[in-house]
C-alpha cells in the first residue's frame, strides 16, 4: 500500500476513526487521546505512530507539540487531520439537561480546539466527526454549527457537510453520524461518499443502491464467542427481556399492543429500553454508556459481548481493546465504524489525488 501522508489524529478514542484513514493509504503519526484505556488500545493496534500517543487535554496541547510528535519539520505539513470532538453538549439523549440546552456545556470549546489546531497545522485536508444533533435547529446547537462552519472559514477551509447513516455504507448498525470535510480555500472541495445500501429508518427508507442493509445476522454470522460475566441483564425489568420477540423493545408488554398484563404505558420510556436486536435487521444504535436495562441487546436475552460489538462496528476481529468491560463497551460505543470512515477518506483522498 501506498502512504498517501502522515494524519494527526484529535480525541482519538479508540481509533476507529484512525483504522479508516489508514486503510485509506494515510498514517496516523500522532494523536491526541486523554482517556488512558483508550489511549492504550491505541497504542496496541497502530504501528505507525511516530510517538507515544498524548494523554492530555487538547485544550493543553500547542499545535506545534502535535506537529512535532508526527515527526514534521520546518514548513511540513501534515496531509490530513482528523478528529471527532466529544459530543455530550450536543448530544441529543442530553437535551433533557436545560444548562445543556442553553448551550452552555463547557465541553463545546472541544469543537473550537479541532479549529484551532486546523488553522495553525494547516493541513491539506481535513475529517471532522460529530453526533447529527449538532445540525438541529435549536438553541443548542445551530449557534454551535454555524461558528464552527466560520471558525473552518476563518481558518482559510471551505468544506462540505452531511449526516450520513453508517447503515448505509455497509455497517450493520443504524447509527447517523455529522461527517464535515475540507480542504484550503482555491482549492477542489471534497466531497462526502454517497451511500452504497439502503434499507428502512424510523418509518422511512435510506440510503440508495440496490444492496440491502447488512443485517446483525449476517455480522454475527459464524463468530464464536465466549460467554461473559457481565452479560446478564440485570435491573428492574431484567427478567421481561425473553419475553420480547426479536426486534421488539419494552412496547411489547403494554395495553396499546395488546399485551394480556400491560407492565408500561405508552412510549413511557426510550426505544432503547429492553430493546432486542434482530438478526434480520442491522442493530440500532449502540451506546457508550448503557443503563442497565438498556439495549440493544442480543437476541439469546443477554448483554452483546467483545466481539460481538467489534462485529456491528466493523472492527477487525483481531483488534484489542484495552480495559474493563465498561470501558471496552465506552471506547467501543464512541467510536466510528471504521468501515464507514474508510469510505469517508477514501473520497477525501480522491481529492488530494
Amino acid at each position: 500500500m501506498t502512504v498517501r501522508g502522515v494524519a494527526l489524529s484529535l480525541f482519538s478514542g479508540a481509533g476507529g476513526l484512525d483504522l479508516g484513514v489508514e486503510a485509506s493509504g494515510f498514517r496516523t503519526a500522532a494523536a491526541v487521546e486523554i482517556n488512558d484505556d483508550a489511549a492504550d488500545t491505541l497504542e496496541k493496534n497502530f504501528s505507525g505512530l511516530t510517538s507515544p500517543v498524548i494523554r492530555r487535554s487538547i485544550l493543553d496541547v500547542p499545535t506545534k507539540e502535535l506537529v512535532r510528535a508526527a515527526g514534521l519539520k520546518g514548513r511540513e505539513r501534515p496531509e490530513l487531520l482528523v478528529g471527532g470532538p466529544p459530543c455530550t453538549p450536543f448530544s441529543k439523549s442530553g437535551f433533557w439537561l436545560e444548562w445543556k440546552r442553553a448551550g452552555l456545556d463547557p465541553d463545546a470549546s472541544l469543537l473550537q480546539a479541532y479549529t484551532r489546531v486546523l488553522a495553525e497545522a494547516k493541513p491539506r485536508a481535513f475529517i471532522l466527526e460529530n453526533v447529527y444533533a449538532l445540525t438541529y435547529r435549536n438553541k443548542a446547537s445551530r449557534p454551535a454549527f454555524q461558528r464552527l462552519l466560520q471558525e473552518i472559514a476563518d481558518a482559510g477551509y471551505h468544506c462540505s457537510w452531511a449526516v450520513l447513516n453508517a447503515a448505509d455504507y455497509g455497517v450493520p448498525q443504524l447509527r447517523p453520524r455529522l461527517f464535515v470535510v475540507g480542504s484550503p480555500k482555491g482549492t477542489p472541495l471534497p466531497q462526502l461518499p454517497p451511500p452504497t445500501h439502503g434499507g428502512s429508518w424510523e418509518r422511512r427508507q435510506t440510503g440508495g443502491g440496490e444492496v440491502p442493509h447488512v443485517t446483525a445476522g449476517q455480522a454475527l454470522a459464524g463468530l464464536v464467542t465466549s460467554p461473559e460475566p457481565e452479560e446478564v441483564v440485570r435491573g428492574s425489568w431484567g427478567h421481561l427481556l425473553p419475553g420480547i420477540p426479536a426486534g421488539d423493545n419494552y412496547l411489547f408488554y403494554t395495553a396499546e399492543r395488546g399485551h394480556p398484563d400491560p407492565v408500561f404505558k405508552w412510549r413511557s420510556r426510550y426505544w432503547s429500553f429492553l430493546l432486542k436486536l434482530s438478526p434480520d435487521r442491522p442493530a440500532p444504535t449502540i451506546q457508550a454508556h448503557p443503563g442497565p436495562n438498556v439495549g440493544p441487546f442480543h437476541w439469546e436475552n443477554r448483554r452483546l459481548r467483545v466481539p460481538e460489538l467489534k462485529r456491528l462496528f466493523t472492527f477487525p476481529d483481531e483488534f484489542t481493546f484495552v480495559g474493563r468491560r465498561s470501558s471496552v463497551q465506552a471506547q467501543v460505543g464512541n467510536s466510528v465504524a471504521p468501515l464507514l470512515a474508510h469510505q469517508v477518506a477514501e473520497a477525501v483522498a480522491h481529492y488530494i489525488r
